[in-house]
């Protein structure tokens, strides 16, 4: 991997340095907020929503990191600055900025906070042929935390339920895409990812009840209003995916990357279909990068 530089508590640091305290509440609880970016030709896209949806995980968890979210992002826009002399080897960076309320046996007498921003390569290799061949979805058992006990708009490290439904998904399809549900049966999201399916040219997706609200998902909306395509939120369950046209899932990395099977079944004609080859050249043109392109280039680079 390249030898980035990542900021830790105040410090400038190799990336592989950044550790946390073995009692620190974030490794202990996963009582930490996190948010996750990437640069395209080493420019930060859409960071000011990154910044934005910080700010809100950080007031709702009471998690004060002892400056304001303006003084926090001028330290991770300098974090792209200081490790702008990767991009030519490894494409472009993750921007992984997150804050712990730090050591403490109780949440209301803990701290001080660890605070950083790691940088690393975009792992490219992880989904550059489902650009080629479409991504193959897994519906889970392993279900969504429920508003009421762990807010899923928090980007939060309460994530064990990520983590089983990622073994459960590989059991099935290796390297599978996981889709959770809610306690009623309602698609909510990936792990990592939004979901999305096209019937009768219509993009439809989970409300954002039980969900994280995706940065990736809102450039999503905005793409689809460029290009005229109706977009909805609504209830879905699994019977709407296996029986729609088109299916696709929006992330930092990829930013949008089809879905042709699910569960072993084909999504309409088991194709890439039409309106997320729009979607995909739309994005490309927006951020000046074709992104199949450089997901094929730097995709066969080890991550990490």
């Amino acid at each position: 991997m390249a030898d980035c530089t990542s900021f830790f508590n105040g410090d400038w640091i190799p990336t592989e340095e950044c550790k946390l305290d073995v009692f620190d509440r974030g490794l202990l609880m996963g009582d930490a907020v996190f948010d996750v970016a990437r640069t395209y030709n080493g420019k930060p896209f859409k960071i000011e929503r990154h910044f934005d949806r910080m700010r809100r995980s950080l007031k709702y968890a009471r998690l004060d990191i002892g400056m304001s979210m303006d003084e926090f992002g001028e330290i991770i826009i300098e974090a792209v600055k200081r490790n702008q002399k990767h991009i030519p080897e490894v494409g472009d960076l993750i921007i992984w900025f997150f804050a712990t309320r730090g050591k403490g046996p109780w949440a209301w007498s803990a701290g001080p906070p660890a605070v950083g921003c790691r940088i690393a390569p975009v792992d490219f290799a992880r989904y550059a042929p489902e650009f080629l061949t479409g991504a193959h979805g897994v519906i889970t058992k392993t279900k969504s935390h429920a508003p009421g006990t762990v807010e899923p708009k928090v980007k939060h490290y309460t994530r064990m339920n990520f983590a089983m439904a990622e073994l459960e998904a590989n059991d099935v399809v290796p390297g599978g895409w996981p889709i959770l549900t809610d306690h009623e049966g309602n698609i909510t999201e990936g792990t990592i990812n939004n979901v999305f399916l096209v019937t009768n040219g219509t993009i439809k997706t989970a409300t954002d009840r039980s969900i994280l609200q995706g940065v990736s998902r809102s450039v999503v909306f905005d793409l689809a209003g460029q290009l005229d395509i109706p977009i909805i939120e609504e209830d879905l369950q699994p019977y709407d995916l296996y029986t729609a046209d088109e299916a696709f899932v929006s992330f930092t990395g990829p930013g949008v990357l089809p879905m042709t099977k699910v569960d072993h079944r084909e999504i309409g004609d088991g194709k890439i279909g039409p309106v997320v080859s729009q979607l995909i050249a739309a994005w490309s043109e927006n951020v000046g990068i074709d992104i199949v392109d450089q997901a094929q280039k730097f995709g066969s680079r080890p991550w990490p």
